[in-house]
């Protein structure tokens, strides 16, 4: 039997989705099975680290034979959700947000970006991609009248706040924060925060730690 999703470990939700990446490619690239071990070589953890994350899928793997690419595919997207079609709004047209806008893995995922927003009357009526940037003023009227899952917030550490209560009061069910400023939610809709200072921070630990002494 698969584990529900609240049974599943933060880390092993981590990993899913990296093992859903390499199984991508590996189907992309018209392969059938694939093995516990070269998932593992492939993102440079344990074969054992491997087997235990996929077998919170239930019983996809064969003995002998290795997992079948297009079930393990279905099996890992069910499981975090990406078996559907979500709806997402962007806020903030800056750099990053315009970055964030041309990402083609978003769509590829099942994440669709539907409408851009922002507060900077010189960026309003402006162009993001294909999306004109609307108002952020008109965010609580176009999510009303829209059906909206998912925000990706890419303001100022200074207003990513009161715009992530905004996202919330609208009903928005999950915000994905790349303010350099951790965001609350009250509870209804679920925060995931992206400092990428602090991930090149975590990198430069990495890399520190695994040098040899001279």
């Amino acid at each position: 039997m698969p584990k529900s999703r609240s049974e599943i470990p933060v880390a092993t939700v981590s990993r899913l989705a990296l093992y859903l990446r390499e199984l991508q490619q590996l189907q992309r690239g018209a392969t059938v099975h694939v093995r516990s071990q070269s998932l593992a070589e492939r993102l440079g953890l344990k074969d054992s680290q491997v087997r235990r994350d996929l077998s919170c899928l239930g019983p996809v793997g064969q003995r002998g034979v290795g997992y079948p690419i297009a079930d393990l595919i279905i099996a890992i997207e069910r499981v975090l959700g990406t078996d559907r079609a979500w709806n997402v709004i962007l806020v903030g047209a800056g750099n990053l947000g315009r970055a964030l806008s041309g990402y083609k893995g978003f769509d590829q995922q099942g994440f669709r970006l539907v409408a851009v927003f922002d507060s900077d009357p010189n960026k309003i009526g402006s162009k993001v991609e294909e999306f004109p940037v609307q108002d952020l003023d008109t965010l609580e009227f176009f999510v009303a009248n829209t059906q909206i899952d998912l925000a990706i917030l890419a303001v100022p550490a200074s207003a990513a706040r009161s715009v992530a209560s905004r996202l919330e009061a609208a009903g928005i069910a999950g915000i994905l924060n790349f303010a350099p400023i951790a965001v609350q939610s009250s509870g209804s809709t679920t925060v995931q925060d992206v400092d990428l200072a602090i991930e090149l921070q975590r990198l430069a630990f990495s890399v520190v730690r695994n040098q040899r002494p001279h």
